[in-house]
């Protein structure tokens, strides 16, 4: 049995549900890097910390997910423009001084790299012309971090109207200065009031956990098929699909999964872990990671 060399993980509460394990372990057999090792751990931002405080050098890094995107950013380096201006990590690199003693600990943003690539390639597939920018409306249903990453693949996208859609509308309003700073108008709805703009919207991002957008697919059953043209990524991969999901494409919209945006933020966050150049990546690592997660959903 080969030693392991090189660890990593995903950390968060609730994580045992997280695919991350399957993406990263099936890219470093593609990549011959059989000593490399990731699990997950559950973690929360109370023990985040102590978790990284007991680490050794053969960990090279961390995903992260909820509720841990904000609470790592004090305790690293922001390392590339989202991580930066969003103030919300989902990778951490550790770069180890020694053997003893913490790591100086670098940390990106992939999410919206994979917001934008799940949507755009859902596009593609079905048969659509993606343009440079899309223009037009977006619509993020959530207020947390992934919701700020969505604004952001959104700019990506050339988006200028972003309607925000949450339970509680008073906390999704500070969100708006983020929209704003990449020049798109802003709007704040309630939950219940989406029926009444989707089939205006060009994207959406739903960023609600699993089954709480249940409800707003349910309001959208009344109505007619035909009255959606946009593309959905829901963010939730199980149950697959979501219901929010089944109700867009039988309105006439392309619906895609969280396991194609977990795929490609995975992508930039493997090669930032191993050391890799983006473009001494596998060219199938994408097809070989999603034939992975095929087999386990």
């Amino acid at each position: 049995m080969t030693e392991i060399r090189h660890r990593a993980a995903v950390l968060g509460k609730p994580i045992s549900h997280s695919l991350s394990p399957v993406i990263h372990n099936t890219a470093y057999r593609a990549m011959g890097l059989n000593d490399w090792f990731y699990d997950s751990h559950e973690v929360d931002e109370h023990t985040l910390g102590d978790f990284i405080g007991e680490l050794d050098p053969r960990w090279s890094g961390l995903s992260l997910t909820m509720p841990l995107k904000k609470a790592i950013m004090p305790m690293g380096e922001p390392s590339n423009r989202w991580a930066e201006k969003l103030g919300v990590a989902n990778t951490a690199v550790f770069q180890w001084r020694s053997n003893s003693g913490a790591p100086d600990i670098k940390l990106y943003n992939t999410d919206v790299a994979g917001i934008n690539l799940a949507i755009t390639n859902a596009m593609r597939h079905d048969g659509r012309t993606v343009p440079d920018d899309i223009r037009g409306n977006g619509l993020v249903i959530g207020s947390g971090s992934t919701a700020t990453s969505a604004i952001a693949a959104f700019s990506t996208l050339q988006i200028q109207h972003v309607t925000i859609a949450a339970r509680h509308p008073e906390k999704a309003h500070a969100l708006a200065p983020l929209a704003q700073t990449f020049g798109m108008s802003v709007d704040v709805i309630a939950l219940n009031q989406v029926p009444e703009i989707v089939s205006g919207e060009q994207i959406v991002v739903s960023t609600l956990p699993s089954h709480a957008a249940d409800s707003t697919a349910a309001g959208l059953s009344s109505l007619r098929p035909g009255s959606v043209q946009g593309t959905l990524l829901d963010v939730v991969y199980d149950p697959r699909p979501t219901a929010l999901m089944t109700i867009w494409k039988r309105l006439g919209g392309i619906a895609v999964g969280g396991e194609e945006m977990l795929l490609y933020q995975a992508i930039p966050q493997i090669a930032y872990m191993t050391g890799t150049d983006f473009d001494a990546l596998p060219s199938t690592l994408d097809s070989t990671i999603r034939h992975a997660l095929e087999e386990v959903l």
